[in-house]
């Protein structure tokens, strides 16, 4: 059994767990608002999310970042150029106006990790700004990009939900920054920091709240979608409630990170439901 272990740890330390949130929330979009999915898009980012992602873990300094002693972070550094490679090849058939959203996110990611600021590292150390930048560029490639690439309207519902989303991300991440509470430096000044692990995951519900609520200002409102949203809600309300300052190993890792894996299965389910008794009912 200790394979099947190393083969989970590879899969959550090589960012392939974080890759399938970011493609499950593409899907969601792209269920919500009834855009036909661009498939080369889809994998691009997905194998972008792996290549992006272990660059920021394991390669803020590039001398580090190229050179590895650690054989398995050799193997982790092998599988991100293999996927960079194939997101490359998917970016290739995407449009002008998807690339021009990819370079708005690619700098806020590159101000995130590169060391750019005269004062500041980058905007990962400046104090407490890091999650609002991480939901930024999630809502922007999880919400925005897929309406870009299949040249659909960034209409009110586009805007709202772009804006739903960037609170769930927001939410999804206090437990790992009451997590990182024994790891991150004081200069950080994160929000468990400044404000305690009590007020920070009270800072989480609001998010939970906001999250749902949100949805009563769209023009198109479906059923199924008021259903899983709030379920979503639910489930946030909830992790905010047993997050914990010592936290098991792959709470944050594996279960919280799954959330958006969790809110596309309950999406697929429950559409194809409403639909099969939208169906029913026309034929009477």
């Amino acid at each position: 059994m200790k394979w099947l272990q190393r083969v989970f740890n590879f899969y959550l330390d090589a960012s392939i767990h974080v890759a399938f949130a970011v493609f499950s929330l593409v899907r969601i979009s792209e269920i919500i608002l009834g855009i036909s999915g661009d498939s080369h898009f889809v994998w691009f980012i997905f194998f972008g999310t792996i290549g992006c992602y272990n660059f920021i873990k394991y390669g803020l300094e590039a001398e580090k970042y190229i050179l590895v002693a650690n054989h398995y972070h050799r193997n982790i550094q092998f599988f991100s150029f293999i996927a960079i490679a194939i997101a490359l090849y998917h970016g290739c058939f995407l449009g002008f106006q998807t690339w021009l959203g990819l370079g708005c996110l690619l700098f806020f990611t590159g101000l995130y990790a590169l060391p750019v600021l005269p004062h500041a590292k980058n905007l990962r150390s400046l104090s407490g700004l890091k999650i609002f930048v991480v939901a930024l560029v999630w809502s922007g490639a999880t919400v925005i990009l897929p309406v870009l690439a299949v040249k659909h309207t960034l209409s009110w519902d586009v805007c709202i939900e772009s804006l739903q989303r960037f609170v769930f991300v927001l939410v999804l991440l206090v437990p790992f920054e009451i997590r990182d509470l024994k790891y991150d430096k004081p200069e950080l000044k994160t929000l468990p920091q400044r404000y305690g692990v009590a007020r920070t995951k009270f800072f989480g519900a609001f998010g939970a709240v906001l999250f749902f609520f949100l949805i009563f200002l769209k023009d198109d409102i479906s059923i199924s979608e008021v259903v899983v949203k709030g379920i979503v809600f639910l489930i946030l309300g909830s992790l905010m409630f047993i997050t914990k300052r010592n936290q098991s190993k792959y709470f944050a890792s594996f279960w919280v990170e799954g959330i958006p894996i969790l809110w596309w299965v309950l999406a697929i389910g429950l559409a194809g439901l409403f639909n099969t008794f939208s169906v029913i009912a026309l034929s009477f």
